[in-house]
């Protein structure tokens, strides 16, 4: 890192006293308010700075209960408990994480803040993905222990820009490559312009970037950020995922993060799990066979045993299935094994470094429900003291393990009815989740699609 990069990034997490001096001296304008909804996406307002310090700060801001309760398209639905014209689709406050107030640097003059969301009498609106994830990490440090998280999130990126695509109905787009480049140096090298952008702007904004590289899609980079605390990382996700779009924008690219573009290989979001005391001492490692402590055991086979339960929070949309492909470096098989990317726990490092690496989500994953229900399958393991079956060794695709669902509806009618979601979340936070999964399946099954049309237009 350069002394310049450094030097930003040291300025990049605000503290309240920091905002206001820099609003004073005309710094700072803006202050972005967000909330992530249940998409993954972030959500809110741009608050003059001003305003944001006399007013928002202290009370937080107001935003429609229908942010939490829209499809992709903001479309209001009628179903949840949470938000309708029955209750007059009221108010919730968002108020900020002081915590998590930073520099925008790609805007100018704007920093921004996450946010819990709060019903109006200060109570958590329990199905938001952040308080979701807030609810699993106090069930965690009641038994102890603390989570840790990293995620590596895939994307394809295209020279066209967002609106080109869109009037092309992102047919016939134009990848930043045009061969498997996976860790090629010399075919990512034209991609730096856009690519050290995103990695020295999340730098200035205090995330660390630990790399980049090319994937085998065509078109297909990965960006890695530096493991932390379960909230922190998902908060980084959530802002980095946001901000490598804006910042695609600006260089006239677009980038997605669908789970599966095209027939070629999906894009991930591998997501690598561990956990210390409150003391923040390593407690997976141990004596036992394969260098693990009787906790580890608990805790893989907590997350196996929950996993097709639980698939519904790594594997959110339709298009998520469509990644499941065997011999395609996403996992079918429930199974884990050591440094083994054919299961769908991949058990990495060895004594402090000991994780299970999560390779079930894609790059269209909401991190605050994929890191929730990780947490809750972990404390399912090691609550019932669950034992772990036998590791797997050679190729899992070719193996009789449980599978991974294969469809919405299969992930859908799983958590519908599971009791370890049931216990873990409460029956607000399912019979939220299930609903936006039946929104889901109902608008892909009203859709006619290219496929249907070039198949049977003259054929049939």
């Amino acid at each position: 890192m350069t002394n310049e990069i450094a030097g930003k990034a040291s300025q990049a997490q605000l503290t309240v006293e920091e905002l206001k001096q820099k609003v004073a001296a005309g710094e700072i304008d803006t202050v972005v308010v967000a909330i992530t909804d249940a998409l993954g996406r972030l959500q809110g307002k741009r608050c003059g700075a001003r305003s944001f310090l006399e007013d928002v700060l202290g009370h937080g801001a107001e935003g429609c209960n229908y942010l939490l309760a829209v499809d992709v398209e903001m479309n209001t639905i009628d179903g949840y408990a949470m938000s309708s014209w029955a209750n007059g689709y009221g108010d919730m406050v968002m108020r900020p994480d002081v915590s998590t107030l930073r520099l925008v640097p790609w805007l100018q003059g704007t920093a921004l803040v996450q946010c819990d969301v709060l019903w109006l009498d200060g109570r958590p609106v329990t199905q938001s993905p952040r308080q979701i994830l807030r609810a699993q990490i106090e069930r965690l440090e009641k038994l102890g222990y603390r989570a840790h998280i990293g995620t590596e999130l895939e994307f394809i990126m295209f020279d066209d820009s967002y609106e080109q695509a869109w009037d092309k109905q992102y047919v016939g787009l134009k990848p930043s490559t045009r061969y498997n480049v996976d860790y090629s140096l010399l075919a990512t090298a034209g991609l730096e312009p856009v690519i050290r952008d995103i990695r020295n702007s999340m730098e200035s904004a205090g995330l660390v970037v630990e790399s980049s590289k090319g994937e085998c899609n065509h078109g297909q980079q990965e960006i890695t950020f530096r493991y932390a605390e379960a909230l922190q990382a998902c908060d980084g996700h959530a802002f980095y995922k946001n901000g490598a779009k804006e910042i695609a924008g600006k260089h006239g690219k677009s980038i997605t993060f669908m789970a599966k573009y095209n027939e070629r290989e999906g894009s991930s979001c591998h997501i690598h799990f561990s956990l210390t005391d409150l003391d923040g001492n390593p407690v997976l490692a141990g004596d036992g066979e394969h260098g693990f402590s009787p906790l580890m055991e608990h805790f893989v086979a907590g997350q196996l045993g929950a996993m097709q339960e639980l698939s519904y929070f790594l594997a959110p949309n339709i298009n998520s299935y469509k990644r499941f492909v065997e011999g395609s470096f996403a996992p079918t098989a429930i199974a884990w094994g050591l440094d083994n990317r054919s299961c769908a726990l991949r058990i990495v490092g060895r004594g402090p470094g000991l994780r299970v690496e999560n390779r079930v989500g894609g790059g269209d994953v909401n991190p605050y429900l994929a890191a929730a229900a990780l947490i809750a399958a972990a404390i399912h393991g090691i609550e019932n003291e669950l034992p772990l079956e036998p590791i797997m060794v050679g190729n899992a695709y070719e193996s009789t393990a449980d599978r991974i669902p294969t469809t919405l509806r299969d992930s859908r009618a799983l958590l519908a009815t599971s009791e370890i979601a049931r216990k873990s979340f409460g029956d607000e936070v399912v019979d939220h989740y299930v609903h936006a999964a039946d929104v889901e399946l109902k608008a892909y099954d009203s859709a006619v699609t290219d496929w249907e049309r070039k198949r049977g237009f003259e054929r049939l």
